[in-house]
């Protein structure tokens, strides 16, 4: 990482393993490259599971949560609000607020506005809330403000209504499998609730290769640029590794 800047990058998913499946690649390459990441997740995601009870599966989730962060070279957070019950209010975006002032980040990945699961949409509209809050030197909390300069939002299979790809990133093959591993700290990613996250996720990845890099990528992630904001990118630009 001669010459470039530390960076730190924060992902906020409504549970456990939304950010790790959508930007785990991501996150994977520029931990690799000498950068910090941090995933937050507003809730475990314990509803999920077809046998395990709320509690048992809150108590699984935390754990492969642990276990995927640290395979990505992350740290995971896991809040203890209720999965499928995921508030809206000021409250638990000032929670989250005091989260990025703690963590200053240069970079927040989140979900995009729509999403056919409701914790989703609240997930997007807490980070949102939660990211003009940390800026705002006049809302005094515990920490001083922060201006995280540029939001994301990640490629998640129950958020595709209205996503636009308009970064790819390249994802070398090992990063590729350092993901695969990682994801597999998660029971769901092999089917064991009962949907092909890994063939879904691979298959992704294969897909935005060939449309970011035609013969010259294997893999790639890709993110949407908020609407109506600056956008430091064009359609179809590569990300830089300084992000």
């Amino acid at each position: 990482m001669t010459g470039t800047r530390e960076m730190r990058i924060l992902t906020i998913g409504a549970h456990a393993a939304d950010q790790e499946l959508s930007a785990g690649m991501i996150i994977a390459k520029y931990t690799a490259a000498g950068h910090k990441a941090f995933i937050l997740s507003l809730t475990p995601g314990e509803k999920g599971h077809p046998t395990l009870s709320a509690e048992e599966y809150a108590e699984q989730k935390r754990r492969e949560a642990a276990e995927c962060a640290r395979k990505l070279g992350a740290e995971s957070i896991v809040l203890n609000y209720k999965d499928a019950e995921l508030p809206y209010n000021d409250e638990i975006s000032l929670e989250v607020c005091d989260i990025i002032r703690d963590i200053k980040p240069d970079v927040i990945i989140t979900h995009p506005e729509h999403s056919i699961h409701r914790d989703h949409r609240h997930a997007h509209k807490i980070a949102m809330d939660a990211h003009f809050f940390a800026a705002l030197k006049r809302i005094e909390r515990a920490k001083p403000a922060h201006w995280t300069r540029r939001v994301y939002f990640s490629e998640n299979w129950e958020d595709m209504e209205d996503y636009e790809p308009d970064i790819y990133v390249e994802i070398p093959e090992p990063i590729f499998e350092q993901y695969c591993d990682a994801l597999s700290s998660f029971a769901l990613w092999n089917g064991g609730t009962g949907w092909p996250y890994a063939d879904y996720y691979k298959s992704l990845a294969r897909l935005r290769g060939c449309l970011g890099g035609g013969l010259n990528w294997k893999y790639a992630a890709t993110l949407m640029v908020p609407k109506g904001g600056l956008r430091q990118y064009a359609a179809g630009d590569r990300l830089p590794l300084e992000l």
